[in-house]
C-alpha cells in the first residue's frame, strides 16, 4: 500500500506540472485572477460531484471542526496565482522545483516539531541531505536556464 501511496503521489506531482504549464499559458491570455478562477471554479464543481456520489457519511461537518482547519483551503490561492505567474516568468521546471523546495522545507519542519496537530518525525541528517540535495537541484536547473527565455508562442499557444 505504501509503494502505491508513492506511485499517486508522483502521478499527482506530474499532474500539477502539466497544470502549471497550462495555467502558466492560459494566464497569459486571459488573467491570473481568471485563470485561478476557473480553476477553483472548476474544481469545486467536480469535487462537489465526488462528494455526492462517492463521499461517505461523516459524523463531524465542516461546521464542527476547529476553525483552524479550515485554513487549508485557502492556502491553493497563493498557490495557484504564484504559479501562473512565476511559470510565464521563469519557466514551469523551475518554478515547481522552488514549490517542491518548499513544500519539502516545509513538511519537514512540520514532521520535525509536530506542528498542526502531526506526529513528530525527527529530522534526520538523510532528510537534511535531501532538502541540500533538491536546492542544489534548484540552482543547476535554474543556472541551466539563465540565458534562455521561455518561449510564448509555442505549438500548443497557437491552437
Amino acid at each position: 500500500m505504501t509503494i502505491l501511496m508513492i506511485i499517486l503521489a508522483v502521478m499527482a506531482g506530474a499532474v500539477l506540472s502539466i497544470q502549471a504549464a497550462i495555467n502558466g499559458r492560459l494566464g497569459a491570455q486571459v488573467g491570473v485572477f481568471r485563470c485561478a478562477f476557473l480553476t477553483f471554479a472548476l474544481g469545486a464543481l467536480i469535487t462537489a460531484l465526488l462528494i455526492f456520489f462517492f463521499e461517505p457519511k461523516y459524523s463531524v461537518t465542516l461546521l464542527d471542526v476547529p476553525k483552524w482547519q479550515l485554513l487549508g483551503a485557502l492556502m491553493g490561492v497563493p498557490y495557484i496565482v504564484i504559479m501562473v505567474l512565476a511559470v510565464q516568468r521563469i519557466g514551469t521546471a523551475i518554478a515547481t522545483v522552488a514549490v517542491i523546495f518548499g513544500q519539502l522545507t516545509m513538511s519537514m519542519l512540520i514532521d520535525h516539531f509536530g506542528w498542526l496537530g502531526n506526529s513528530a518525525m525527527p529530522l534526520s541528517e538523510q532528510r537534511l541531505g535531501a532538502i541540500l540535495c533538491l536546492g542544489v537541484a534548484l540552482y543547476f536547473i535554474y543556472s541551466s536556464g539563465k540565458n534562455t527565455a521561455p518561449k510564448p508562442n509555442s505549438n500548443l499557444a497557437q491552437e
